[in-house]
């Protein structure tokens, strides 16, 4: 897929669109794993055919796949995902966006939580080599709105570093970096 653009930064309409945790994860599916029909999205993920063309024709809609007409047939049309990822800074957000862009980080919640579930039936049968790179944590940190940019900022360039090489290695590891406050409702903020 390297003829893909790298980044798409989500505007208010692709926000809709994404606000969707199957359409999350069928867009991630198409990006991992290249090109794929309606019919084996909806028997991989077990859901009915019709609601994974619709949904990937919603996706599509929203610029985000594109069907791949040199693999597709009248009957079975092959998608494919136009970017190699998502983006999307809530501080770059216009205050009119705010509503779509929490339902955005509503989906992608459920998205990444279903995705954790699979995970907990295939992690114990991975390769001992592939069991031993693979890593489960949780940082708690104390930082400002500040440093949380600072950090951020600095962790997405080690992702660039290696999203980048010229000829990429090994098979698709999902690399997902979460960062939020853990406010209370009485805390000051």
């Amino acid at each position: 897929m390297s003829d893909q653009p790298d980044d798409l930064v989500l505007d208010a309409a692709t926000l809709r669109v994404l606000a969707h945790p199957m359409r999350l994860t069928l867009l991630e599916h198409l990006r991992q794993r290249g090109p794929s029909t309606a019919r084996q999205l909806a028997a991989y993920y077990e859901i009915d055919s019709g609601a994974a063309s619709y949904h990937l024709r919603r996706l599509a809609d929203g610029g985000l796949i594109e069907e791949d007409r040199e693999r597709g047939t009248r009957r079975d049309r092959w998608w494919r995902a136009r970017h190699r990822s998502s983006v999307h800074q809530p501080a770059d957000s216009d205050p009119g966006e705010r509503q779509d862009s929490r339902a955005y980080l509503n989906a992608v919640l459920l998205a990444y939580s279903e995705q954790l579930r699979r995970l907990a039936y295939t992690a114990p049968l991975l390769p001992d080599e592939w069991y031993a790179a693979a890593v489960f944590s949780n940082y708690t940190m104390r930082l400002t709105p500040a440093e949380l940019n600072e950090a951020k900022a600095e962790l997405a360039a080690v992702i660039k570093k290696y999203r980048d090489r010229d000829k990429p290695t090994g098979v698709p590891v999902a690399l997902q970096l979460h960062a939020f406050p853990l406010l209370e409702p009485n805390d000051d903020a």
